[in-house]
């Protein structure tokens, strides 16, 4: 969750949304993202709204202590309950991320479960995941996790070189992620996630394949691969600026993914996402999928964000402010945003074009569907899906994803 909001309207005290965003609502799938904002230490490239206890002293007290965190997160959950009505939708995906949300007690997030469950209820086949810390979990933190309804983990384990992990900061030891895996098997989890990092300063192609082929050993049935991005203001930033390490092209970036995708298809592994892998269809973030399809999310936490129904809004960033603007019965909503339908269209594309199925060429207007011809001729875009009447992305198309997509909107 990057750490700057975007300008928007004011967002109602009551937090009430438009009538048109809720018409129709029991026919779209609704998700809940839960974010925990504290981390033990910050990551070198991280620019995510995240907070250290050194940076939350001083700063708001109690209303910033983790301790009592999720009691304040629950009562936005409520106030979900009163701003949605009585829709009839049970809750199909929950996704607790951060920031370290395992720096909390696991009876903390398992409370937070236990309130989507009380105030709406989960679907039968509900996905439930956690992001967790390798270094911040043990068999006993996972087995009271996964006793309490979570069913599915994401550990952070960026690569499997100490030299690569030092310039990202991270703090977990090499082999430990690994251990996480066979650990969230142990307890009963369902399925387990890694998110790996490619294209650090001073890894090398070497590097790359240990981190993947040491992910693969785990038995994961789910592997993330995202190239590294320098975001301004962070430490990462700045040690790249003073020279003292190398910044990695995109031709690095590119070669890099090509190897995840090799190595990654060699190992049974098929990409969904272009960043995302899964060994089965049943292994597939079903939470990411409501993203990328457009669906209905609740964001609740400091700076998390919402959408519903063609209305997106954005919480105030700062913990204290978080739990001040709760604890005096308002929404925390900093802004809001009313898509209009064209927002939505351009949106479809930017989003779906990236998945597996593609987007349909219907979406796309003239000038889209004109640089559609051209990125099929180019061998950016598949021919049988094209014919079917999709745009789907080629491998090559995968690389130049980002290009593919503004000549498909414009």
């Amino acid at each position: 969750m990057p750490s700057v909001l975007p300008d928007g309207e004011p967002m109602p005290h009551d937090g009430a949304l438009p009538p048109h965003a809720l018409a129709g609502a029991g026919e779209r799938p609704l998700g809940f993202y839960l974010h925990v904002p504290y981390c033990a230490t910050r990551c070198g490239y991280c620019d995510f709204n995240t907070y250290t206890a050194t940076e939350l002293r001083g700063s708001g007290g109690v209303l910033a202590s983790r301790d009592n965190y999720a009691d304040t997160l629950v009562e936005e959950i409520r106030l979900a309950r009163k701003v949605l009505g009585d829709d009839p939708r049970q809750v199909r995906t929950i996704f607790v991320g951060g920031g370290t949300p395992t720096l909390l007690a696991a009876a903390d997030l398992v409370r937070m479960l236990a309130a989507v469950r009380e105030e709406f209820g989960l679907a039968d086949d509900a996905e439930v995941t956690t992001e967790a810390n390798p270094e911040s979990v043990d068999p006993a933190y996972l087995a009271e996790l996964r006793a309490g309804g979570f069913n599915r983990v994401s550990f952070g384990m960026q690569s499997a070189r100490q030299h690569v992990l030092k310039v990202l900061d991270r703090t977990h030891t090499p082999g430990r992620p690994e251990a996480c895996v066979a650990e969230a098997r142990a307890a009963g989890f369902d399925h387990v996630n890694l998110d790996l990092i490619y294209g650090t300063p001073g890894e090398t192609d070497d590097d790359w394949r240990a981190s993947l082929d040491a992910a693969i050993a785990a038995g994961p049935d789910h592997v993330s691969a995202y190239a590294l991005i320098v975001e301004e203001g962070t430490q990462l930033a700045r040690r790249i600026r003073r020279g003292e390490v190398p910044m990695t092209d995109d031709d690095v970036h590119a070669d890099r993914y090509l190897i995840a995708e090799d190595v990654l298809s060699g190992a049974g592994f098929a990409w969904y996402e272009v960043s995302n892998w899964a060994t089965s269809e049943a292994g597939r973030c079903l939470h990411n999928e409501l993203y990328w399809r457009g669906a209905d999310w609740w964001g609740a936490g400091p700076g998390a964000h919402s959408h519903v129904g063609g209305v997106r809004w954005w919480n105030v960033k700062h913990p204290g402010a978080y739990a001040a603007a709760l604890g005096e019965g308002r929404s925390p909503g900093a802004g809001r945003e009313v898509l209009a339908a064209e927002d939505q269209r351009v949106e479809r594309i930017l989003l779906e074009l990236r998945l597996r199925e593609g987007v349909p060429l219907s979406l796309l207007r003239a000038a889209g569907l004109e640089a559609s011809g051209r990125a099929l001729a180019d061998g950016l875009l598949q021919p049988g899906p094209y014919e079917a009447g999709r745009a789907v992305l080629t491998l090559r198309g995968r690389l130049l994803a980002d290009g593919v997509v503004r000549a498909l909107v414009d």
